[in-house]
């Protein structure tokens, strides 16, 4: 770790600057939703949205490397099809229920296989390994300030309509009869949701995706009886993952995302059996 903080200071490697505030960032957004994604139970729908969110990056991708389509950016097409499939989940979820599996399913599997076909066509322009399993320090001052942006929308949406999100995640009938419009509100979850994981593929990579969303978030709630507890402490465990997996992959030169995810795991598993442990047991 040592080696690290020396190149962290080190004012010739400022994409490492930029890797390890983007992450530390990033948190403040993964945090909240996936405190949100945990709490509702949706962490199927995130991971859906995710593999869809690979059908947009190698669209764009083709077009750019085909078409000269300079605007056509990955995490554009990232961004429009993690949106789509998120209102596609959510109409179905609030107005299919019976077909909720099947459809989750089919965009998980066609979204991956759409993004892998495109990927393949533009083999020699891109590596496909950047997206499926991420690195944190392809990140640019540009993406600093995307996360900032994210991390404000879902900041102040979330407080803005923290009571709505907390109806629809814990007592959606009762929400609905109180005249709430829950599938407006969930929606809009889905959404932030969506945008989220995209910002997410960036720092763990798609394969990815549902550990750091969801793993942070699984520890602050051994520790956290209200809900904006557990996305406070959501938050700091993130960044302390983030960190972490950042410090303890530079020296060694491994990817950075699976290092974090596998600090997060192991966090979570000593948490839960320590926690299972601690429960007294019935004689």
């Amino acid at each position: 770790m040592a080696e690290f903080f020396n190149a962290l200071v080190d004012p010739n490697l400022t994409f490492l600057r930029y890797a390890f505030l983007t992450g530390l960032l990033a948190s403040i957004a993964f945090g909240v939703m996936g405190t949100y994604v945990v709490v509702r139970r949706i962490s199927y729908i995130a991971g859906a949205i995710a593999h869809c969110a690979l059908g947009g990056i190698g669209a764009a991708l083709f077009l750019q490397t085909r078409f000269g389509w300079t605007w056509a950016s990955p995490m554009l097409g990232a961004t429009l099809a993690a949106l789509a499939a998120a209102v596609i989940i959510g109409l179905v979820t609030l107005y299919a229920r019976e077909r909720e599996d099947t459809v989750i399913g089919a965009l998980w599997a066609i979204g991956m296989a759409v993004g892998l076909l495109f990927l393949a066509k533009t083999s020699g322009y891109v590596d496909p390994m950047v997206y499926l399993f991420g690195n944190i320090l392809y990140i640019s001052e540009y993406d600093l300030w995307v996360v900032l942006a994210l991390d404000a929308l879902v900041v102040g949406v979330g407080a803005f309509w923290y009571n709505k999100f907390l109806a629809v995640c814990f007592d959606e009938e009762f929400a609905r009869l109180r005249g709430v419009r829950v599938g407006f509100y969930y929606l809009v979850l889905l959404c932030l949701t969506s945008l989220t994981v995209v910002m997410l593929v960036r720092v763990v990579g798609i394969v990815m995706v549902i550990a750091l969303l969801t793993l942070p978030a699984a520890v602050a709630g051994q520790f956290a009886r209200r809900l904006w507890h557990m996305m406070a402490l959501s938050v700091l465990f993130c960044m302390a993952f983030t960190a972490a997996g950042i410090g303890l992959s530079y020296g060694p030169d491994l990817p950075s995302g699976p290092v974090i995810i596998v600090v997060a795991g192991a966090v979570y598993l000593a948490v839960t059996i320590g926690a299972r442990l601690r429960k007294p047991r019935l004689s």
